[in-house]
């Protein structure tokens, strides 16, 4: 799942992406507001987390203008700005839910579950995959084979997530590296191809099919 955090705060970000990312997020950090409303204006992103006091366009200001521009993904506001007229403007302007600085990496990952499942209108959305023998949790964030939770990290996750959200479709490694490492990765594309045979030795080999020329998918 893509994730855009706004927040010009490094001692903050920082920390905050790398736990969204061990989490199983796909994360892009933006330190400005109009950073954060261009790409987001540009992006595919489920979740936005906005920090209300940013540089150039406050994160009320960049929720309005997405909402204006019918932009529809999930607006969380993480701020220091915990007074009742605060959350009640950021949530008139089209936010979903809000988190008070100092906030608990538990509490910010539960409310992203909470949006996430709000966001695909279901209580305990599942993706299953291969004749049912692969099953994916997108509330939970947990993988099973053959009716067996299987332990598996962040990115494995991401990458069996990204598959299963399209089964029958052709990835190829670009497009796998931009979906689970995201658009700030620098490192080879062959890094796809490492994690593929991670889950395959996890699930089944036959768990995610490959083709030269095509690349990576799932069967239904």
């Amino acid at each position: 799942m893509r994730l855009l955090l706004v927040e010009d705060d490094p001692r903050i970000a920082e920390p905050t992406r790398e736990a969204l990312r061990e989490a199983g997020y796909v994360v892009t950090w933006a330190q400005t507001g109009p950073e954060g409303l261009e790409a987001a204006m540009l992006g595919d992103y489920s979740l936005l987390i906005l920090d209300v006091m940013l540089p150039g366009l406050d994160g009320f200001e960049v929720a309005r203008q997405l909402r204006e521009a019918e932009v529809d993904s999930a607006i969380l506001f993480l701020t220091a700005r915990g007074e009742l007229g605060d959350r009640v403007q950021g949530l008139d302007l089209g936010g979903d839910a809000y988190l008070v600085k100092p906030f608990a990496m538990p509490e910010l990952l539960a409310t992203l579950r909470a949006l996430s499942r709000r966001e695909r209108g279901q209580g305990a959305p599942r993706l299953a995959f291969a004749a049912g023998r692969g099953v994916v949790d997108t509330v939970a964030r947990t993988v099973a084979w053959d009716g067996e939770e299987v332990a598996v990290t962040g990115r494995e996750y991401a990458l069996i997530e990204v598959l299963a959200l399209a089964p029958e479709r052709w990835f190829t490694r670009e497009e796998l590296l931009d979906r689970v490492w995201g658009p700030e990765f620098e490192g080879e594309a062959r890094i796809v191809d490492v994690y593929v045979r991670y889950v395959r030795r996890k699930l089944a080999q036959e768990a995610i099919s490959s083709e030269r020329g095509r690349g990576y998918r799932v069967e239904k």
